[in-house]
């Protein structure tokens, strides 16, 4: 089997393939406003990555956490898909992977069926979508599809990649500049998507030789 046939990249969703900040801000602030309960949208918007559970643990109380983040999924298509932005070169990139004859997967932390409506709605073409899972959790979903590669822009990304033994490219379009996310074991690290086809030509080429 070549190389390009056996290929599958990983890509997450949040701050990797998509700005979804401004959505989320709005649904946090949605939120807020329902249930009477302050939450520091901005702060919550400035740390994406982790569950959903785990954010609104700071807001909430224990019993509550669970109810409350079903409201915030169900919340969420009205208010915070729309407003998602395609990163720079997210397009590009999962070309890219189609073009080599590769599959592209999406696995993200993010409620499974919202992040359907994302890639949806910004026209991202996938082969395979898995939802709710973080860091290590992710490592299970990559070897099931045999991702060889997988693209994050968080700490959590690097750590999902190593538990499945890919390839972490780490994104500096997130919370973590080039040097945290080198320094955190991402095996590349790119400024932005932009870079990843040319990476990919390369690496498909030494994996080739």
């Amino acid at each position: 089997m070549s190389a390009s046939s056996a290929l599958t990249v990983g890509f997450d969703l949040d701050m990797t393939l998509l700005d979804t900040r401004p959505g989320i801000l709005a649904t946090h602030r949605m939120l807020s406003a329902e249930t009477g309960t302050f939450i520091d949208a901005e702060l919550a918007v400035s740390r994406l990555g982790p569950p959903l559970e785990v954010e609104l643990a700071n807001w909430f109380p224990a019993d509550e956490v669970a109810a409350v983040a079903d409201r915030y999924r169900a919340l969420y298509p009205e208010h915070a898909v729309a407003p998602a932005l395609l990163l720079p070169g997210a397009l590009e990139a999962v070309e890219a992977v189609r073009r080599a004859g590769g599959r592209v997967a999406v696995i993200t932390g993010k409620y499974e069926p919202n992040a359907r409506l994302h890639l949806e709605h910004a026209g991202i073409a996938y082969d395979a979508l898995v939802g709710d899972l973080w860091a290590e959790t992710k490592g299970a979903a990559l070897r099931e599809l045999g991702a060889g590669v997988y693209v994050g822009d968080h700490l959590g990304d690097i750590r999902g990649a190593r538990a499945a033994g890919a390839l972490a490219v780490g994104v500096a379009t997130g919370p973590y500049g080039t040097a945290e996310l080198a320094e955190a074991g991402a095996d590349v690290v790119l400024a932005d998507l932009t870079g990843f086809p040319a990476w990919l030509d390369g690496h498909l080429a030494a994996t080739a030789a």
